[in-house]
Parts: C-alpha cells; structure tokens; sequence
C-alpha cells in the first residue's frame, strides 16, 4: 500500500479545509514546495495536490505552486481541483504532473469524462468524493443522485490509473477513515483504489493494511499535526 501525502492549495499556501468547508480552514505553511521536499526526505514517491482555488472556480488556479512542486523534488505528482476542460489537463501534464484527478466533470458529463480517459490512458483518476452513498461534486458544496458504487462500476469500465474515494464526513476529523466502504468501492472495480479522509495515527494505516484491495491512503492534517509520522507509515507498508 502507497502512502500519499497531501498538500492542500489555497492562495499559494498549505492548508486543510475540515469536511470540506471553505469557512473552516486551518493555515499550514507558506511554502507548498518546501512542504513537498520534506515529504520526500521522509520517504514518500508520491504527492496528492488539491487546488482548493481550482475546485471552486471551476479551473486551475494555484499551477505556480504546483510546477515548483514539480521541479524541486522527483515525487510523483498527481493533481486534483478545477479540472473541467482539455486544456487544463493538458497544462498540468505538460509541466510535469504525473496524473490528474477529475471529480465534478466526471459526474456532470460522463461522455466528456469517457473522452479524456482514452485520450490520457493511465494519467486520469477519478476523484470520488462523497457525502453518504452520494457521490459530492463542485469542491464539495453540491450533492448528486449517483450512488458511488454504482458511478464507480462504469467509471472502471474506462483505462483509469485509480479511484480515489474520499469520505467527506471524515475528512480533516482525524477520527479515522471508512474503511468499510473503501472496501466495498475497492473490491467492486479491478483498479486501484486509494482511500481518503479521516486518518490520524499509524493504528489506521495499520487497519488499512488488513484489506488486501485498498491500493494506497492519502494523509494530510495528521501529518501536519503530528499524530502519524509519515516515515514510521512508510515503513510500516514496507514490512507488511
């Protein structure tokens, strides 16, 4: 299982925003990249990027931030938040983003989703974000009719590199991740599945090991707030 560290982008700053609130958000570090050089030193080979900005204007907005990213460590980089058109998957590709994430597009025009999908084969996840069973689009201020199990099954239809499924209740609570339905997302595809909100000590990671189909774990806020150490994961998935 890989562990993801998390960088959360607003205004070219680190942050984490709790259940997805623009109102309730908690200011990190000023200096994204030398946050990802510090995840690299603890060993980490892949980096999750939010563009909060992006996710709620509906295009990239902090890409500086990110290509600094980029060129100041060798992590893989993938890169979620306001990706709802070509051009702006290309211009992340393009400045040396490993993959990007899709949410709100994919579930408002599954065709275009479909398109991009084939086009980058292996360079598009789907960010599944939910509320529930629902699935939440739009920087997670809206909520759809889909089911996630239901939208997860056609969506691993297409040549996707991964599902993340983020429950939005837990995330940013530090009281610990759904595994339960990760699980049920993870064994209903045969792609990976990377799990996201709520982790807060190694006991989770350790809990997430048990499920032989979730891929990888994304963790932000507890890293940040010290309740889990990214090396001891790191090497607890190495030993496991």
């Amino acid at each position: 299982m890989i562990i993801l560290p998390a960088i959360d982008l607003r205004d070219g700053k680190c942050v984490r925003l709790i259940q997805g609130q623009y109102d309730h958000q908690i200011t990190y570090k000023d200096n994204p990249a030398a946050q990802a050089v510090d995840f690299q030193t603890d060993g980490a080979t892949w980096l999750h990027v939010v563009d909060l900005d992006g996710a709620k204007e509906g295009r990239p907005v902090n890409t500086q931030s990110i290509e600094a990213i980029v060129r100041q460590t060798s992590l893989h980089v993938e890169v979620g938040g306001g990706l709802r058109d070509e051009n702006a998957i290309k211009t992340l590709l393009d400045i040396g983003v490993k993959r990007v994430i899709i949410g709100t597009r994919a579930v408002s025009d599954y065709d275009w989703f479909s398109e991009m999908a084939r086009a980058f084969p292996g360079q598009i996840v789907l960010g599944l974000d939910a509320r529930g069973s629902h699935v939440s689009t739009h920087g997670w201020q809206e909520d759809s009719a889909l089911t996630i199990l239901d939208f997860a099954r056609q969506a691993a239809e297409l040549p996707l590199a991964a599902i993340i499924y983020t429950d939005i209740a837990k995330d940013g609570m530090l009281c610990g991740p759904n595994i339960e339905r990760t699980q049920a997302v993870a064994e209903a595809v045969n792609i990976p599945v990377i799990a996201s909100g709520g982790v807060s000590k190694i006991d989770d990671i350790r809990d997430l090991l048990r499920v032989p189909s979730i891929h990888g774990v994304i963790a932000g806020r507890s890293l940040y707030e010290g309740t889990l150490n990214l090396k001891e994961a790191i090497a607890l998935t190495q030993t496991s």
